[in-house]
């Protein structure tokens, strides 16, 4: 039977469009799971956690354009994210809650209004033109999904651990932790340099995924992006904030409302969460399970 064309072209089409879409969720789980290492661990709000994904992005992107391969360029990226987010947890050491997140803010605005002044980075246009991955589309998803997995992995190791408790001690109350004789400065230090670390990674997956970086695709937007994936999926979750970034990273490609209207949509999230389920979807699911062992 000869083969009809039309059919598999659409087949290719739609089997590409699903490839995006894992890629786009697991690119958004690393992304989320890293601000969770911050906010969700340790307590420490942030505001601008999309301009370390712009720095690890506009790294790898830089590098690429060199030919670099992907995964020579992921590390540096991971490092130059790690050490501004160094200089920002150094910087924020004596400032907490609100002023935390208003020194966080400003961080993203400064990021992309130093980018659009800088031609080598491609200034308002960006760099695009990034070559496609050697791995092929299914092999790049897959890596994205092991990178995701690895950090997710890490994640639920440390939250189980002794450092884990001493970030929750941080969460809960610095003072108290200081005064039972815990360096509160270094763990908050350590929590900001894994997690922007792994935000740089992220960045790097997203511009070989996207081949294109630009001033606007680290804004202030996205920031509030990741923020609503934490907050719903629920702060400290790591299950939640997996399941809160695949729905909500696919919603903009999936519903043209959404996309439009995104900084709408994920603000009403965020003020519909902090008013009746502060700890998110995790929150719900642990009460609806616990409801069902009493009736049980």
């Amino acid at each position: 039977m000869p083969k009809d064309s039309t059919t598999g072209s659409v087949g290719d089409k739609i089997v590409g469009y699903e490839i995006t879409l894992v890629t786009t969720m697991a690119i958004s789980v690393l992304f989320a799971l890293s601000l969770n290492f911050i906010t969700g661990f340790c307590g420490q709000i942030s505001l601008g956690h999309a301009a370390f994904m712009g720095v690890g992005a506009y790294t790898s992107a830089s590098l690429m354009q060199i030919s670099i391969p992907l995964v020579l360029t992921l590390p540096l990226a991971g490092l130059l994210a790690s050490f501004l987010g160094l200089l920002v947890g150094l910087a924020s050491l004596r400032v907490r809650h609100d002023f935390l997140a208003i020194t966080t803010m400003g961080v993203v605005f400064l990021f992309v209004g130093i980018v659009r002044q800088q031609e080598f980075l491609g200034g308002e246009i960006g760099i695009f033109g990034i070559k496609a991955s050697p791995m092929g589309r299914t092999g790049f998803m897959f890596f994205c999904l092991g990178l995701a997995a690895v950090f997710a992995g890490f994640s639920l190791m440390v939250k189980r651990s002794w450092m884990g408790f001493v970030f929750d001690s941080i969460a809960d109350n610095e003072d108290i932790t200081q005064i039972l004789g815990i360096d509160v400065a270094r763990y908050k230090l350590i929590a900001f340099v894994i997690g922007t670390f792994a935000a740089g990674v992220a960045g790097g997956l997203y511009a070989q995924h996207f081949r294109f970086v630009g001033p606007d695709s680290f804004g202030f937007v996205e920031s509030i992006s990741v923020l609503a994936m934490v907050i719903v999926g629920g702060i400290g979750s790591v299950w939640g904030v997996i399941f809160a970034a695949a729905v909500l990273s696919v919603l903009p490609l999936l519903i043209q409302f959404v996309d439009d209207y995104k900084i709408l949509v994920y603000s009403g999230l965020l003020f519909f969460m902090m008013r009746f389920s502060p700890d998110g979807l995790a929150g719900i699911a642990n009460r609806t399970i616990a409801k069902f062992r009493k009736q049980s």
